[in-house]
């Protein structure tokens, strides 16, 4: 399943009465479950959404998705320029799944992009492995690449920051 369609379906559950929603796709499966944060945080609007592996037993911990974006390239350490709060309106990219990032399709191929790199809507930034499956993320941007914050082979959660896009 392609990282748009995953956005979608995101988005249907977000926008919905929906709780959760489970899709089968060839040997594919995705799960999509809104959770309510605790009622004492400020944000209890907003619905986070975590995802969970098949298989996993039931009651085994999960952990969350970066709270911020300060938060999730605090821990993550920058390819290029060091992260740091935008001072310009850039365009974030975002892991949409668990898995493993990858800057290259194998490890002798070129890299897909590097810092100062033109970009454009559907161009193929990187990929994340999840469960033996590469998954392609594309760019839904046109601009210059001007972070990278994550490194080769680093495990990535859903939602965190994977590069910054100058529109410009």
């Amino acid at each position: 399943m392609k990282y748009a369609d995953i956005r979608r379906l995101v988005k249907l559950v977000e926008s919905s009465d929906i709780a959760e929603l489970e899709i089968e796709q060839g040997d594919g499966k995705v799960r999509i479950m809104k959770i309510a944060p605790p009622a004492n945080t400020a944000s209890a609007s907003i619905p986070q959404f975590i995802p969970v592996p098949i298989g996993f037993p039931a009651g085994m911990p999960i952990a969350a998705p970066p709270v911020s974006s300060t938060a999730a390239t605090s821990a993550a350490p920058g390819v290029g320029i060091e992260p740091s709060a935008p001072a310009k309106k850039l365009l974030e990219v975002q892991s949409p799944m668990v898995g493993t990032f990858y800057r290259a399709p194998a490890p002798e191929a070129p890299l897909y992009v590097q810092v100062g790199d033109r970009v454009r809507p559907g161009q193929v930034l990187c990929i994340i492995e999840a469960m033996k499956l590469m998954n392609e993320i594309e760019s839904e941007y046109s601009g210059t690449v001007v972070e990278i914050l994550v490194e080769n082979a680093q495990p990535v959660e859903f939602g965190h920051i994977l590069f910054r896009i100058d529109p410009s």
